[in-house]
């Protein structure tokens, strides 16, 4: 257990689909109040520096480190070229900065940033094409994280075409493990009407990241009945933090710690700052993660 790390991601704090939401909050008061809360590190957000040489002191004199960050790919839609040359840059962003893993998403077709488009109604399917495009690409892509020692984790993501079990598994089955890990993201897999145990169950040994929030069910009910969007829904406070909802992360993530995993587990719950003060969020997540796992 003493070689899992433990983190928050800035977007409780400061959204990036939605930047006005803490739009004022600076990126050192975010650093602050996940070093406060007690936790070893967290992801990247829009208002950190993008100089590792002016963020990693901010880093360091706090004592906490950058995990991983989202990295939204466009396999499906882009030469594989150019989406090549655009991880290349993150990739050695990320290598500066000491990370461990990049949050992969292919962000072709999405509607995750349309607050338009209903979350349910409008969901993208890939073609076999999109498919193969994807899941070859991802592997190439997992070399060039390699190259500099981190991992590349792929978040299946609610508006996009990865996002049920079905899709989920076939992801898994067309890629190379040793290249290609998976992400696992509670809240997102239960807003979808997944089933969490049964992924971290069966791709225990093949998970990279962990991406920790819950769900409120009668938000998921109101965004199915209302045809909310995805980001309407994150307004409606769809996502909340473990310890605050239903779910049990001791069973639930036991199969993922009894398969000897030693990356991330980060709380990652957004919501209007305005109505779910971050650092009262990031204090109490931090406790039930000590109550729930010993940590």
């Amino acid at each position: 257990m003493s070689t899992i790390k433990l983190g928050i991601a800035p977007i409780g704090w400061t959204n990036d689909d939605m930047p006005s939401l803490g739009g004022d909050t600076t990126y050192q008061q975010i650093l602050s109040e996940v070093a406060l809360a007690g936790f070893q590190g967290t992801e990247i957000g829009n208002k950190y520096p993008k100089d590792p040489a002016v963020l990693k002191p901010q880093l360091e004199m706090r004592g906490i480190r950058i995990a991983a960050a989202w990295c939204g790919l466009h396999l499906t839609t882009e030469p594989y070229e150019k989406v090549e040359k655009e991880f290349i840059a993150f990739r050695d962003y990320m290598a500066a900065l000491g990370a461990d893993c990049i949050n992969v998403a292919e962000q072709g077709h999405t509607i995750q940033g349309s607050r338009d488009i209903p979350i349910f109604d409008g969901k993208p399917t890939y073609t076999d094409q999109e498919w193969d495009n994807l899941t070859t690409g991802l592997d190439k892509l997992g070399d060039r994280a390699a190259e500099a020692g981190l991992i590349i984790a792929y978040h299946h993501h609610m508006g996009t075409g990865v996002q049920t079990t079905a899709e989920i598994d076939r992801l898994m089955d067309n890629t190379d493990p040793s290249k290609v890990k998976l992400l696992l993201d509670v809240g997102h897999l239960l807003f979808s009407g997944e089933d969490p145990q049964d992924i971290a169950t069966r791709y225990a040994d093949r998970i990279g990241h962990v991406h920790m929030k819950d769900v409120r069910p009668a938000m998921v009910a109101k965004a199915h009945d209302e045809h909310l969007s995805f980001l309407d829904s994150v307004l409606a406070g769809v996502f909340t933090i473990p310890g605050d909802g239903a779910t049990d992360y001791g069973p639930l993530l036991k199969p993922v710690i009894d398969a000897g995993y030693q990356g991330w587990f980060m709380i990652e719950a957004e919501q209007d700052p305005a109505l779910a003060d971050p650092f009262v969020q990031a204090l109490n997540a931090r406790k039930y993660l000590h109550e729930t796992f010993g940590l």
